[in-house]
């Protein structure tokens, strides 16, 4: 995915702090939000990412650190001074407002010409495929309506940067995927600037080009979400963005190809270390990345030698349990493939160059 071309709209958080009766909420986190980019900040419930949403937005005011917006410091600035727009989970919807009333809403406020304003709410219809349903009332539409709406009103007055606090987290599964790549449509065509706050991995998988893992009130991690995927940092980035198998290890030593470290009586080459200080780590390997067989693949490097315990067709992969060694791990294979059968002993491998370590030393 590529961020939408436009110069306005980049975002700082310095070092930004904030205590709440003596416990810490946010600690040290920084973020720089390119102009025009789709910037997602993932935790776990209290982790921190809607307070830091709220410090940007001017709703909370940080006791460390500043906020600016294209190189100006809006750290004590007023949230109506601050030229966003900002979507939140329950709507906030006006119920005796129209749709077009409620998308207008912002724009009267600013005292724009009544022509002016019907000719953006028209726009806003169009862009959030609500044409035909400006007349109808908020009691009147579905769920995924009801936040186009508020997404469309949030958009009317044109911000620099969009703010969405899990917005999606109200609906259904099916529903979040659908408007979800609504909402990233809609962002790419309006160009502007969104940082949106979730805790579902696969939500922030489809929507970024960028984002933050949090914990605790810090920031893990920043990538992309392939780069935060592959190549995880610690041990909580690593497992909480999906389900990895940990097999314990040593770095042996670090070449051109990465580091080579040593799990059983293999030597594995994964990406360069992370940390390159710890020496006892863990090899982070995927279930898709897992190879199952009898002997090990050109290209590939044996990790450990496993017996098959369960084997379940999930649809689109064939789910393989494995014991290796007192290690408990899994492997996702295509369900049109050869599968072992339960009981049987294989070999465990992965791709040269494709694992990722992560520090034993954070578990």
């Amino acid at each position: 995915m590529t961020a939408a071309p436009t110069s306005r709209g980049r975002v700082v958080a310095s070092g930004v702090g904030l205590d709440y009766d003596g416990s810490t909420a946010l600690d040290d986190a920084s973020i720089e939000v390119h102009a025009g980019e789709f910037f997602t900040l993932l935790g776990p419930s209290g982790s921190g990412k809607t307070t830091l949403l709220r410090i940007i937005a001017g709703l909370l005011d940080p006791q460390r650190g500043r906020v600016a917006i294209d190189d100006v410091d809006v750290t004590h600035t007023p949230t109506q001074k601050r030229d966003i727009g900002f979507v939140f989970q329950n709507y906030a919807l006006f119920p005796h407002l129209t749709v077009a009333e409620n998308v207008e809403f912002g724009l009267k406020i600013r005292k724009v010409r009544s022509d002016a304003r019907a000719a953006r709410v028209a726009e806003i219809l169009e862009l959030t495929a609500l044409g035909g349903l400006g007349d109808r009332y908020p009691a009147q539409l579905s769920g995924g309506q009801q936040q186009r709406v508020a997404l469309g009103r949030a958009l009317a007055q044109r911000p620099r940067v969009l703010l969405l606090d899990e917005p999606l987290g109200a609906l259904d599964r099916a529903l979040r995927e659908d408007l979800g790549a609504e909402i990233r449509r809609i962002q790419q065509e309006a160009q502007t600037t969104a940082i949106y706050v979730t805790h579902d991995q696969d939500e922030a998988f489809i929507l970024s080009d960028r984002m933050g893992v949090m914990r605790d009130g810090r920031i893990q991690q920043i990538g992309t979400p392939e780069e935060l995927y592959r190549a995880p940092n610690d041990l909580f980035v690593a497992t909480f963005l999906g389900k990895t198998n940990l097999f314990p290890g040593e770095v042996v030593e670090t070449t051109s190809a990465g580091t080579v470290v040593r799990i059983g009586d293999s030597l594995v080459t994964a990406r360069p270390h992370a940390t390159s200080d710890a020496t006892s780590v863990y090899c982070s390997v995927r279930p898709e990345q897992l190879v199952v067989s009898d002997t090990v693949p050109t290209g590939h490097h044996k990790l450990i030698s496993a017996v098959v315990t369960d084997s379940r067709f999930l649809g689109q992969r064939q789910t393989v349990r494995l014991a290796a060694e007192g290690i408990q791990c899994s492997a996702d294979l295509d369900p049109y493939g050869p599968v072992p059968a339960v009981g049987e002993r294989i070999t465990l491998s992965v791709r040269i160059g494709e694992s990722a370590l992560v520090p034993r030393e954070t578990a």
